[in-house]
């Protein structure tokens, strides 16, 4: 990586350099075009990275994205990344009060006799965990359908019902989520469950109208044909090392500390003006790749933005002195390694949601917790074999308008909220169980959307960079040209998206950036 650009013109510029421009890099660099890709940070990587985020502590924590499902095992192997990614021996565990008793329900992976035994030790028979089965089998048939053509051309509408069942199709796609949880389950906790996977960086009800929590259940359960969540051994980081090395390995050219301040584009050519920090540049390219949110590249285009989106979540980051124990009488860390469930049973996701839309921070904030290092020691560091252990946590249903005012107190109040949530399933506060780092301070760190915007430019901290579509083209939309028929076009034919903003962007994918190289590289061959 350098601090300037060896020559004038290009094949192709990207403009940022996440996970996804690192991935088009590596794409294209790798057919013979030339590349510069600029990243406004001193780093690659973008949301994708590891960082030491407790001063005097060498443990390294994934600070924003955290865990890796949809990147498709076909980029892996194409682009010959140096890349393991850990399945987790535990899916979820989801801590329990009933009638006054501590409890909970456990999901092996894979789910074997004590899946089948904590469902019905939970729920009184067998009956919600056979309908756990039933949906899960069928929602595994429309991943299998799907997965594969997120590397390919769109497909219509039409020709993607076509892959499967109506009543599949109707069920996932045509109606609410709320509607097939509550007619497949009864149980709150179970019903609970299978709905957070539709609001994670997602603010949205069950029964949202817009179909939007729709759209985000499918991108969290599509990954591979399977929808298992991996630990990428090293940390989120480790991606970004891996699509680095591919992207130089092959040629392509990266400058960091690059601010991209416009892209002047006329469809057939364009001129992309940064600055670094000492100096103004400007490159001329036959395309510009856009790794940066569609309501970001609008300003570089000149143009006037609609309203920035919105994110809605809240992450924070902890590095524990030991993992603390659960009243439940679980093993923390059977409980902890896989999604620990906190506050999202059915019911106390809505509340939470209605409460937050009033702007109110939740009463009981819905979240999910992640120990990576009992799945990787390797990111405690020294301190491996220690007894200490990272801790990553997800909340949901906390949208930026909530921390729009007093951000430091509201952050700070939602950080409590939380706390007590997952404390009221311990033997012992998670506080009393916190590292202290170098200077004497409690290893807790806690990031808004505006936080996250800030360090990333990521508009509204939305992660998703704005609503995510479904993974196929309406019926009537046009595919007259390359960048159109791989959903990742803008108004000029010349500029694309490669983030994820793209149509089936979205996640640590590299699936955007896979989808507008091979638009790049059509229209190439086509001149």
């Amino acid at each position: 990586m350098t601090n300037g650009s060896n020559q004038s013109t290009y094949d192709v510029v990207i403009v940022g350099g996440g996970h996804n421009g690192l991935t088009s890099a590596a794409y294209l660099a790798r057919e013979g075009l030339s590349v510069l890709l600029l990243e406004r940070l001193p780093h690659t990587g973008g949301a994708a990275v590891s960082t030491e985020a407790f001063p005097g502590l060498d443990a390294r924590i994934s600070r924003y994205s955290y865990l890796v499902s949809l990147l498709p095992e076909r980029i892996i192997e194409d682009l010959g990344l140096e890349l393991e990614l850990r399945s987790r021996r535990t899916a979820s565990y989801t801590p329990v009060v009933r009638d006054g008793s501590h409890t909970g329900l456990l999901v092996e992976r894979p789910e074997g006799t004590l899946t089948a035994e904590s469902f019905r030790a939970l729920t009184g028979s067998d009956t919600e965990y056979d309908a756990w089965q039933e949906f899960y089998g069928e929602v595994t048939d429309f991943a299998q359908a799907v997965a594969p053509t997120l590397l390919e051309p769109l497909r219509t509408e039409k020709e993607m019902r076509e892959l499967v069942e109506a009543d599949l199709w109707d069920a996932l796609v045509t109606h609410p989520l709320g509607k097939v949880i509550e007619e497949r389950f009864t149980d709150d906790t179970v019903r609970g469950v299978v709905a957070t996977d539709a609001v994670i960086g997602t603010f949205a009800g069950m029964n949202d109208p817009s179909l939007v929590q729709n759209r985000c259940f499918l991108y969290h359960v599509v990954g591979n044909g399977t929808g298992e969540w991996r630990v990428p051994v090293g940390g989120m980081g480790a991606v970004t090392a891996a699509l680095t090395k591919a992207a130089t390995d092959a040629g392509a050219e990266i400058v960091t500390g690059a601010g991209v301040s416009r892209i002047a584009a006329d469809g057939r050519t364009a001129r992309t003006t940064w600055h670094d920090g000492t100096s103004e540049h400007t490159v001329e390219s036959r395309w510009v790749l856009a790794n940066v949110a569609p309501w970001v590249l609008q300003i570089l285009l000149g143009e006037e933005p609609g309203e920035a989106p919105q994110g809605a979540q809240l992450k924070i980051n902890l590095l524990l002195d030991r993992l603390p124990r659960l009243k439940s009488g679980a093993d923390p860390e059977v409980a902890f390694a896989g999604t620990f469930h906190v506050g999202e049973d059915y019911s106390r996701l809505q509340t939470a949601y209605d409460e937050a839309a009033a702007g109110k921070i939740p009463t009981v904030p819905p979240g999910e917790l992640y120990c990576h290092s009992l799945t990787d020691p390797s990111i405690l560091g020294s301190h491996a074999g220690s007894g200490k252990q990272t801790l990553t946590y997800f909340g949901v249903h906390m949208p930026a308008a909530l921390f729009e005012k007093d951000r430091e107190a509201r952050r700070d109040e939602a950080v409590e909220r939380v706390l007590d949530a997952i404390n009221e399933h311990l033997e012992e506060p998670l506080e009393s169980c916190l590292a202290l780092d170098g200077e004497g301070r409690p290893c807790l760190e806690a990031k808004t959307p505006q936080d996250v915007d800030e360090a990333l430019a990521m508009p509204g901290g939305h992660i998703f960079h704005g609503d995510l579509s479904w993974p196929w083209a309406p019926n009537r939309a046009r595919m007259d040209s390359p960048a159109q028929r791989w959903g990742v076009a803008t108004d000029l034919d010349n500029v694309l998206l490669c983030g994820a903003g793209a149509r089936r962007g979205g996640g640590v994918s590299g699936i955007g950036g896979h989808n507008a190289a091979q638009a790049v590289l059509e229209a190439h061959r086509n001149g």
